[in-house]
């Protein structure tokens, strides 16, 4: 067996013996992480139109 053949095959086992210790999220969890991200998106995107609506208002009274 070439070193490249045994790379792969260390680097495979490790990948498994790394998926063994993954806690996957409940489905409960999963919707509530979910509705908190899609939450956190809207708010932000609103904030960031805001600032950009008074930004735009300031902009043209300056230019007036």
């Amino acid at each position: 067996m070439s070193d490249k053949t045994k790379q792969k095959t260390g680097f495979f086992k490790g990948v498994k013996t790394e998926f063994k210790k993954i806690t996957w999220p409940t489905r409960n969890q999963l919707v509530k992480e979910t509705i908190a991200v899609s939450v956190v998106t809207i708010l932000l995107g609103a904030i960031i139109k805001l600032v950009d609506m008074v930004m735009q208002t300031g902009i043209a009274i300056l230019i007036k």
